[in-house]
């Protein structure tokens, strides 16, 4: 009998917990987390985009994102079939992207780790520039609230053509500085690194982006890099009086 009440009150934990996360604010958004290159700034090869593209996707699931909205893209689909992201090309995420919003209709997230330049993110052999950006997340969200994350060099090149007043944009750098951590023995880009240790304590965007500035700062300190990235966060007036009510949901450990 013992046995029999202590499964009946797991399956009601398992059902309390599932419900509690089904009402978590981003489990019906849509999301994309994008290795846009793989290459190390040397030219050798380096595993640190496709590193934070597969732990930055299993870090929004953890903050209450619903694991099938959360679609993964890698310029090297073929190294990774337990995942099976899509191929990074633009055409591709935007239609995943367009798909999933189809169903999850809350909100939509963008995320891209890679190299950057003046003139936008690298994708595979291309350049993603801000306008097509902006013209991609419009397309497939429309009229809804989005947060976008550019992990690159000179990634506040974005931010004009981004700008929403629904919308959270967060980047590696301002757009005229480098950032760091894209070495062939670099786990992680910096940034990268910073928004997935920062996320384990910061309660919603907000307080995300103000912890991956600090952290990014002290990185650099520490290391030397110069001159300073300085990440950029801009949050849209329509945008703001709302998102600490986004907070994060994370999955509790079940009872003993």
């Amino acid at each position: 009998m013992r046995n029999v009440a202590g499964i009946v009150v797991g399956v009601l934990l398992l059902s309390l917990t599932s419900f509690a996360r089904a009402e978590a604010p981003f489990y019906r958004w849509s999301a994309v987390v994008v290795a846009g290159d793989w290459r190390a700034h040397s030219g050798g090869t380096t595993e640190a985009f496709d590193n934070a593209r597969r732990d930055v996707a299993l870090t929004l699931t953890d903050l209450g994102f619903d694991p099938a909205a959360v679609r993964q893209f890698s310029t090297r689909p073929h190294r990774y079939p337990a995942i099976a992201p899509g191929p990074s090309d633009a055409r591709s995420i935007h239609a995943s992207l367009k798909q999933s919003a189809q169903s999850a209709r809350a909100g939509c997230l963008f995320y891209i780790s890679s190299h950057g330049s003046p003139d936008g993110a690298l994708l595979g052999d291309g350049i993603l520039p801000p306008q097509l950006l902006a013209a991609m997340i419009e397309d497939a969200c429309p009229q809804r609230p989005s947060v976008v994350v550019i992990s690159a060099c000179f990634s506040g090149v974005f931010i004009p053509a981004l700008k929403k007043p629904d919308r959270m944009i967060l980047t590696a750098a301002r757009r005229d500085r480098a950032s760091f951590g894209c070495g062939e023995s670099d786990k992680y880009p910096f940034f990268d690194d910073c928004f997935l240790s920062s996320a384990r304590q910061a309660r919603d965007f907000v307080a995300l982006g103000s912890a991956v500035k600090t952290c990014v700062a002290r990185k650099e300190v520490e290391v030397g890099a110069e001159p300073a990235s300085e990440p950029q966060v801009w949050i849209g007036p329509a945008l703001r009086p709302f998102l600490p009510l986004y907070a994060f949901a994370r999955a509790k450990p079940a009872a003993p």
